[in-house]
């Protein structure tokens, strides 16, 4: 990933030096389950231990005369080890390394997004309680539908975070599996148990049935896990935009005293965070579906997905640790207008309360198709028109008024009715 989007606490878990750190401990938790069950000498495990170090430049050196990575690593390894490195690496196959340690590097990203998610879902919960009783417009198809408050709006992307940090719950037992089963998964050449024990002392477990790799639906579901995680933020995102529009105006994204929203033109305060995690979300996105192309690896393994996994992971592993960061600071600061929220609400007369009218004439005894003709005939007069007022043409509507008060009429227009079972909803999170 470009340094124009990597966060430290994150890339820093995907640079070569962390990823060859993992390696080491790979082959190290092998070496101590091999001492353990009396294949190695304990001897030569401590003087591994003690003399095990690696130099990414020199990996890089040797790699570039053998074409391949984990015989690079081995052999700069040997080179400080000494005659105790004939017991690294013995009965293995590289992707027995390999596998375990993106397993690792896998499971310590994943903490690093968990804490960014609960920092979202905190700033959301926030943002709801502030706005509960903020009244608004909904909007279906993009048309105004009925009145809501942003405090609901807010409820529902607080909820759907909530089912983000359940999925990847479950992922941090799901990705925490390692191998240690040789060429081919069969345990020709290693005991079984070995797995077992340096699994268990990373912090892992052994794969059910390996394969000369971790079979790759795993890790699709993790990555899908993050894809699903990012359309989620496009989506929260994307309202924001739409709110933004200059002839909407509900909600904007907070703009620094220093900041600049066009070369050309100055007036210009651009949506550029929200724009920007939707470009994200594609990637994201993306991503996932070469994940899920890897599934499909040949016989017992080829390396089709090598190449995918060293750009997808990092790239999106560091990517949502963005995402979930400007979003939490996005909602933090997100500047919210009510007086543009009531009055986007009440245009052409509130024609937005006409089911209201509506339900109180067939209250009334009049049936649904009269009513409904009634309703429509008025809010279709009132709207798109510069002086267009639904309410007075309701109250001025003789067939209402022969059926309705102008106590039963205000009642009708009023928000509270639409908003009086909201607390259920904010109860049920915690708002």
């Amino acid at each position: 990933m470009i340094e124009r989007y990597t966060l430290p606490e994150m890339g820093n878990l995907w640079t070569d030096d962390y990823k060859f750190k993992t390696w080491l401990r790979v082959e190290i938790a092998v070496c101590e389950a091999q001492a353990e069950l009396g294949y190695i000498p304990q001897d030569a495990v401590a003087e591994i231990k003690a003399k095990a170090k690696f130099d990414p430049k020199r990996i890089l050196e040797i790699e570039a005369e053998v074409r391949h990575d984990v015989i690079a690593f081995l052999t700069n390894l040997n080179e400080h080890v000494g005659d105790a490195g004939r017991y690294i690496h013995l009965g293995m196959t590289s992707s027995d390394m390999l596998d375990t340690a993106l397993s690792l590097q896998l499971v310590d990203s994943l903490q690093v997004i968990m804490i960014h998610v609960e920092n979202l879902i905190q700033a959301i919960r926030y943002r709801a309680q502030e706005h509960r009783d903020t009244v608004m417009i909904g909007r279906s198809h993009g048309i105004h539908a009925e009145p809501i408050t942003f405090g609901f709006k807010l409820a529902g992307w607080l909820a759907e975070m909530l089912r983000h940090r359940e999925r990847l719950a479950h992922l941090q037992d799901a990705i925490a599996v390692g191998k240690i089963s040789g060429a081919v998964g069969t345990y020709a050449n290693i005991d079984p148990n070995i797995e077992a024990l340096a699994c268990q002392n990373l912090g892992l477990r052994p794969d059910t049935a390996s394969t000369q790799v971790i079979s790759r639906d795993i890790h699709a579901d993790f990555m899908n896990a993050l894809a699903l995680l990012g359309a989620s933020i496009e989506r929260f995102a994307v309202e924001i935009r739409n709110l933004q529009r200059t002839d909407v105006l509900e909600v904007e994204e907070f703009f620094s005293k220093k900041q600049k929203g066009s070369s050309a033109m100055p007036h210009k305060r651009n949506p550029i965070r929200s724009e920007r995690l939707t470009g994200m979300a594609r990637l994201l996105r993306g991503n996932a579906m070469a994940a899920l192309e890897n599934v499909a690896l040949w016989h017992e393994r080829d390396i089709s997905h090598s190449s995918v996994e060293r750009v997808a992971f990092p790239d999106s592993c560091i990517l949502t640790h963005f995402m979930l960061v400007e979003t939490t600071e996005l909602v933090k600061n997100l500047l919210v207008y009510p007086q543009n929220m009531a009055r986007n609400m009440n245009i052409y007369g509130g024609v937005v309360f006409s089911q209201g009218v509506m339900l109180a004439l067939v209250d009334k005894g009049l049936a649904r198709e009269e009513a409904y003709a009634i309703v429509q005939g008025c809010a279709h007069r009132a709207w798109n028109t510069d002086d267009g007022n639904f309410r007075a043409l309701i109250e001025a509507d003789e067939r209402v008024q022969a059926h309705l008060s102008a106590a039963e009429i205000d009642h009708c227009f009023s928000p509270d009715r639409h908003l009086r079972n909201l607390d259920q909803v904010y109860q049920r999170l915690g708002i």
